[in-house]
């Protein structure tokens, strides 16, 4: 739970989490569980932390691959999982949580979805009148159920254009359009977390992007801006406002470890209301 803090600290201050203070975690699981296993002479322990270490990241590097949240997320998520691979019953705590048939870190990551919607919405809201959304379109609030304009009030409020020079590791890169050919040499020999597309738009050639919630790595904010620098391409850049996700992962492992898996107490509840 400390380390969690410390994350969404990290994530709402800068955007990102720190590598390091995953891996601390995750070793810290893996050393902490060894001990309990030679302790108890049961291989179970270490066994059952490696296993939850390898499924949990596979899932979660495959919901990133997918463009579902950032690698930081990943890594913590894995980190939880070595610490904690199944559910906890603390009975001097009179904690009993309901427990589901999947790993725990899955009830983790379960929760920590279905609570962040609240936040998201918070989130918007807030964006929306920081930005004042409708102070030029007054019409929106008139049709606000239309879903075009859903489209562009979501659009207006989560993307913004700033100077390349105050770009940050982390920066979810919007379509930026070019034709110059050997940006896509230099963009392929950084090898970060930038793709680059063909475009049917009349902007340019080709486009690039963030390829994933992760952002832009350290790599490429240095190129971007070093091509800016030398005239490659402008001066500003589209970038979208990313949520930060790590408060929600602290949320759902505090619902996990004091209540338990969010969809097993509904489907309890549901259950007992038939």
């Amino acid at each position: 739970m400390l380390f969690c803090i410390l994350a969404s600290i990290y994530d709402i201050r800068n955007n990102f989490v720190p590598d390091e203070l995953c891996y601390v975690l995750a070793s810290f699981g893996l050393v902490s569980n060894l001990i309990l296993s030679l302790i108890s002479s049961n291989v179970k322990f270490i066994l059952a932390s490696f296993i939850s270490m390898v499924i949990t990241y596979a899932i979660t590097y495959l919901l990133w691959k997918l463009k579902m949240w950032g690698g930081g997320d990943v890594k913590l998520f894995t980190a939880i999982a070595t610490v904690i691979p199944s559910g906890l019953n603390i009975g001097f705590l009179n904690i009993f949580p309901e427990l589901s048939i999947y790993p725990f870190s899955f009830s983790v990551v379960a929760n920590s979805i279905l609570v962040s919607f609240p936040f998201l919405v918070i989130f918007l809201c807030h964006l929306i009148v920081k930005n004042e959304v409708f102070k030029d379109r007054p019409f929106y609030l008139i049709t606000l159920l239309n879903v075009e304009n859903l489209r562009n009030i979501i659009h207006s409020t989560l993307n913004r254009t700033i100077p390349i020079k105050d770009l940050k590791e982390g920066n979810i890169v919007n379509d930026y359009y070019f034709d110059d050919e050997y940006i896509i040499e230099l963009i392929n020999d950084v090898g970060g977390n930038l793709e680059v597309c063909e475009s049917k738009s009349d902007e340019g050639k080709y486009y690039f992007k963030s390829l994933s919630a992760g952002g832009i790595t350290e790599k490429d904010m240095y190129l971007i801006k070093i091509m800016s620098a030398q005239g490659f391409i402008g001066k500003t850049i589209s970038v979208k406002i990313s949520y930060p996700f790590t408060p929600a992962i602290f949320a759902g492992l505090m619902i996990a470890v004091f209540y338990g898996d969010i969809i097993m107490l509904l489907t309890k509840n549901l259950v007992l209301v038939v």
